[in-house]
């Protein structure tokens, strides 16, 4: 099998109950103040700076899917989703077995920008765990280099992958990108 360049994975299943405890509003369908949703936005960003994007959601979720695709990501429907951001990746990565590397975003951080993910990427050429930094403070998107296959298709549940960063030594590089601390977590956010 060849391997092919790194993938993006943008993180869409989640439930986002801060946003709306009632749970009627999507916040990943929220618009933004250009009018663009924040999952949306975020995909926009990704898709900038890598030829290939997964995204992830929940099932019953049709527009936030045909919008992600129209953005350009290919869009896989996680069944088990609302066990945890560890199942979510680990279908992702199920579904890009193939990658050299992949960098992980989440789709309620819209603000992050195309050249931070490209800088990822990048950093991904010569270390297998990075994410970039702002004023001391590790943000998104996180990358991983194809080491870390066995360990990211066996996570469950609600753990992500946040055990290999503390086990590991990654590779923290200094961005002027804010948004990579950024997220919307309340209405407020947007």
């Amino acid at each position: 099998m060849a391997v092919e360049p790194p993938v993006g994975i943008l993180l869409a299943a989640g439930r986002g109950k801060r946003f709306d405890p009632s749970g009627e509003c999507d916040k990943l369908l929220a618009l933004l103040p250009s009018g663009i949703p924040v999952a949306v936005a975020a995909a926009m960003n990704l898709c900038a700076a890598l030829p290939r994007v997964i995204a992830v959601v929940r099932p019953d979720v049709d527009i936030l899917a045909t919008l992600l695709r129209n953005a350009g990501c290919e869009v896989v429907v996680c069944p088990q989703a609302d066990e945890g951001m560890g199942t979510v990746l680990a279908c992702a990565i199920q579904h890009s077995a193939d990658a050299a590397a992949w960098v992980v975003a989440l789709a309620d951080m819209p603000f992050i920008a195309a050249e931070t993910y490209a800088s990822v990427v990048d950093a991904l050429a010569a270390n297998n765990l990075v994410a970039p930094e702002f004023s001391g403070q590790r943000g998104h998107p996180v990358g991983f280099g194809r080491q870390h296959l066995t360990h990211l298709l066996s996570l469950q549940g609600d753990s992500g992958a946040r055990g290999l960063f503390a086990a590991g030594t990654p590779h923290l590089f200094a961005t002027t990108d804010r948004g990579v601390i950024r997220d919307i977590d309340t209405a407020s956010d947007l």
